[in-house]
C-alpha cells in the first residue's frame, strides 16, 4: 500500500485585494523530507505556507495532510499534525516563557482541563534544548528579538506535530543560535520522521539543510530539485537579479554575492 505524502498541494491559486498571490502551484512534500522554499521578495512564499498549515483557504486548488483533504480536520486534530511557526507571531501582553510553550500542548488538553505534569516536562525539555530554561518565568515581551523568535519555535516543538512549518525560523538568529535551532530540527527530524517545508532567505543556509529547494518567483514555482540544481548562478540571476558565484561546498552549495565592476 503506498504511503501518501506530508503534504499534497496541487493547483492552488491564491488572490487577496484583486492581486494574484499565488498562480496554479503544485508541491508534494514526502514523510521525514525537508523542503525549504527560497525566492524573492513578493514571490509568494509565506503564503504558501499558511495555506499548507490551514491558516488561509485557497481561492482555487486542494491541501491534503498525511492523506487527508485539510477541510476535512477539525482545527483540533489539524493542530496534532501540523505547527507552525510565523514570521511575526502575536506576543500575548504579560505571559511569560514557560506558558507561552504550554500553549502548543493545548490540542492534547481535554476542553476545560488543565495541563499535564507530562506537558509542563515536554515544555521545559523544549525550552533547555534551546537554551531557554533560564527564561522560563520571563515576560515573553522583555526578550529579544532573537530569544523571542526561539521561543516560537519551542512552542511549535512542544506541539509535538509530524510536520512543521518554518517560516524564515533563523532570521532574527545570530549564527550560533541559527545552527542550534537548524540542527535541532534537523535531528527531530532524524530521530522522529519530522517533515518540515521552511521558508528561507539565506541561501546558502536553505541549501545546507534542506533535501530539495522549491524557487518560487511571481507565485509560480520555477526550479525544485536538490540544492545542488536549483542553486545556481544561471537561475539565480535570473529570479533574484543578483550578481552572484554559487561555490559547491561540503555540506552543500554556498552562495556568495559578487560586486559590480567600478
Amino acid at each position: 500500500m503506498t504511503v501518501p505524502p506530508a503534504v499534497e498541494l496541487a493547483g492552488l491559486k491564491v488572490t487577496l485585494g484583486g492581486a494574484p498571490i499565488l498562480a496554479g502551484v503544485g508541491l508534494s512534500i514526502g514523510r521525514g523530507e525537508w523542503v525549504t522554499v527560497i525566492g524573492p521578495n513578493g514571490a509568494g512564499k509565506s503564503t504558501l505556507l499558511r495555506v499548507a498549515g490551514g491558516l488561509l483557504a485557497p481561492t482555487e486548488g486542494t491541501v491534503s495532510l498525511l492523506g487527508t483533504p485539510i477541510g476535512r480536520l477539525r482545527r483540533r486534530d489539524r493542530a496534532r499534525i501540523v505547527a507552525t511557526v510565523a514570521q511575526s507571531p502575536v506576543v500575548p501582553a504579560g505571559m511569560a516563557v514557560v506558558d507561552y510553550v504550554l500553549l502548543g500542548r493545548t490540542p492534547y488538553i481535554p476542553p476545560l482541563g488543565r495541563e499535564s505534569a507530562a506537558d509542563v516536562a515536554v515544555a521545559y525539555d523544549v525550552l533547555d534544548r534551546l537554551d531557554l530554561a533560564g527564561f522560563a518565568d520571563r515576560p515573553l515581551a522583555t526578550l529579544s528579538g532573537g530569544e523571542r523568535q526561539r521561543v516560537f519555535l519551542a512552542r511549535a516543538l512542544a506541539q509535538g506535530a509530524p510536520l512543521l512549518l518554518l517560516d524564515e525560523p533563523t532570521s532574527a538568529l545570530d549564527i550560533g543560535h541559527q545552527q542550534e535551532v537548524l540542527e535541532l530540527v534537523d535531528e527531530l527530524r532524524a530521530d522522529h520522521g519530522l517533515t518540515v517545508l521552511a521558508t528561507m532567505h539565506d541561501l546558502s543556509v536553505a541549501g545546507e539543510y534542506a533535501d530539495r529547494l522549491v524557487l518560487m518567483a511571481g507565485g509560480r514555482v520555477v526550479a525544485d530539485g536538490p540544492p545542488r540544481a536549483v542553486l545556481t548562478d544561471e537561475l539565480l540571476a535570473t529570479h533574484y537579479h543578483a550578481r552572484v558565484r554559487v561555490i559547491d561546498g561540503e555540506h552543500g552549495p554556498l552562495v556568495v554575492p559578487i560586486r559590480a565592476p567600478r
